[in-house]
């Protein structure tokens, strides 16, 4: 049964990270859903805070569970100032986490790729995404889900100094 809106406005953000990978080129790199349906449909890594995980931990342990990529090959550029909240699309909050959320609340990481890009592998847990690209934030804003495009926006406005910047 669906929730109604005022069910859903009384759900709780799930605690999460997000992280916005750059390489030595300043470009960002972005991995498209699995269970993407069209190209619309790509990301940077992202993940929930386990209890008793601060977000520097979890955000490590998300990107090495999602891309491969080790702590050893990443610097922590910058941490974001406030925790940035978006919400599911109504249609789908009663099945994302079984209607526990109604969308996440995530402290955003600007991290620099120190390692080789050999050495990114998405099949290390269970995959998320099917390929990844380096992309400039105006073709990852193009590709990423519509309900995500603002918290997008404001990190890459805060981050901006640090996009395309060269290592």
């Amino acid at each position: 049964m669906a929730l109604s809106d005022a069910e859903i406005e009384a759900l709780p953000y799930r605690p999460c990270v997000g992280c916005m990978l750059l390489n030595g080129d300043g470009r960002i790199w972005a991995g498209q859903r699995l269970d993407a349906v069209s190209l619309q449909s790509w990301q940077m890594p992202q993940g929930g805070i386990d209890d008793g995980e601060s977000p520097s931990q979890a955000v490590f342990r998300e990107l090495y569970e999602e891309t491969g990529i080790a702590e050893n090959d990443v610097r922590i550029l910058r941490e974001s100032a406030h925790w940035r909240g978006y919400d599911f699309p109504r249609g789908v909050v009663d099945r994302v986490w079984r209607g526990q959320y109604r969308g996440q609340s995530q402290r955003w990481f600007a991290l620099r790729f120190v390692g080789d890009d050999d050495s990114i592998r998405l099949d290390l847990h269970e995959p998320e995404f099917q390929t990844w690209a380096w992309m400039d934030h105006a073709e990852l804003i193009e590709k990423i889900v519509p309900f995500k495009r603002g918290t997008y926006t404001e990190v890459f406005d805060e981050f901006a100094q640090l996009i395309g910047a060269p290592a």
